[in-house]
C-alpha cells in the first residue's frame, strides 16, 4: 500500500486535485446508484394502492397518500390528481411541468461526473507538462556544470508522465459511470411518463386508442336525413 502511495505521490502536487476528482465521482457514483433505485422512485406498491383508490372514485384519498409520500412518481400522481377538473390539455401540461423539474432533479450530481472526466486528463497533461519543465530545467542546470545524466532525464519523464496515466485512468471511470446513470435516469423517465398517461386516461376516463365519444355518437346514430336518402337509393 505504501508503495502505490509513493508511486502516486511522485507525479507532483497535481495529483491531489486529481485524487480529489477521483474521491468525489465516487462518492456521487454510489449516492446516486442507491437515490436512483427503482423501488424509491416508482413505489410498486404505492402505485398499486392509489391505482385502486381511483379506480373506485376515491380521488381525495389518493391525493392525500401521494402527499405523503416523497418519491418523484407520488408527485407527478398528486399533479394528476391536483388538476383533475380541469381540461385534459392542462392536466398533461401541468404532469409535464412536474415530470420535467423531477428528471432535473434525479440527475442534478450526475452532471458532476461530467465535469470530473472532462477535467480530469486536463489536469493530467498539466501534470505532466509541468513535470516535463521541471525535468529539463535540471538537465539544463546539470549541463552548466558540464555532467549530464541521462537516467534523471528520463527519470524525471517518467515521474511526468504519472499525473497523464492517473488523470486519463479517472476520466475513464467517470465517464462510464456518467453513462451509465444518465441511461438509468432515462429509463426511469420513460417509466413514469407511460404510468403518467396510463393515469391521465383513468382521471379523465379517455381511452388511449379509442375514438373520441362524439364520433362513435356521430357513426351510430345517423341523421334522418342520411337515412332517407339511403332508402332512397336502394333498388325497389
Amino acid at each position: 500500500m505504501w508503495e502505490v502511495y509513493e508511486f502516486l505521490a511522485r507525479g507532483g502536487p497535481i495529483m491531489i486535485p486529481i485524487a480529489l476528482g477521483s474521491i468525489t465521482a465516487l462518492a456521487i457514483f454510489f449516492e446516486r446508484l442507491w437515490s436512483l433505485r427503482r423501488s424509491s422512485v416508482i413505489p410498486e406498491t404505492l402505485m398499486t394502492g392509489i391505482w385502486k383508490l381511483i379506480a373506485h372514485g376515491e380521488h381525495d384519498k389518493a391525493l392525500a397518500a401521494c402527499q405523503k409520500s416523497s418519491t418523484p412518481m407520488a408527485r407527478i400522481v398528486e399533479a394528476c390528481l391536483r388538476y383533475r377538473t380541469l381540461r385534459r390539455k392542462d392536466i398533461k401540461e401541468a404532469i409535464e411541468d412536474v415530470g420535467r423539474q423531477e428528471v432535473g432533479q434525479m440527475g442534478r450530481l450526475t452532471e458532476a461526473l461530467g465535469i470530473v472526466a472532462a477535467v480530469s486528463p486536463l489536469l493530467g497533461l498539466l501534470g505532466t507538462v509541468t513535470g516535463m519543465i521541471q525535468a529539463f530545467r535540471q538537465v539544463v542546470a546539470a549541463s552548466a556544470r558540464g555532467a549530464i545524466d541521462p537516467s534523471r532525464l528520463a527519470n524525471g519523464i517518467w515521474e511526468a508522465l504519472i499525473t497523464t496515466a492517473a488523470g486519463l485512468s479517472v476520466a475513464i471511470m467517470a465517464y462510464l459511470a456518467y453513462r451509465y446513470l444518465q441511461g438509468r435516469t432515462n429509463r426511469l423517465a420513460a417509466i413514469m411518463e407511460r404510468r403518467a398517461l396510463e393515469l391521465l386516461d383513468e382521471v379523465t376516463g379517455v381511452a388511449p386508442d379509442g375514438p373520441p365519444p362524439e364520433t362513435e355518437k356521430n357513426h351510430s346514430a345517423p341523421t334522418k336525413g342520411a337515412a332517407e336518402a339511403e332508402a332512397a337509393e336502394e333498388p325497389a
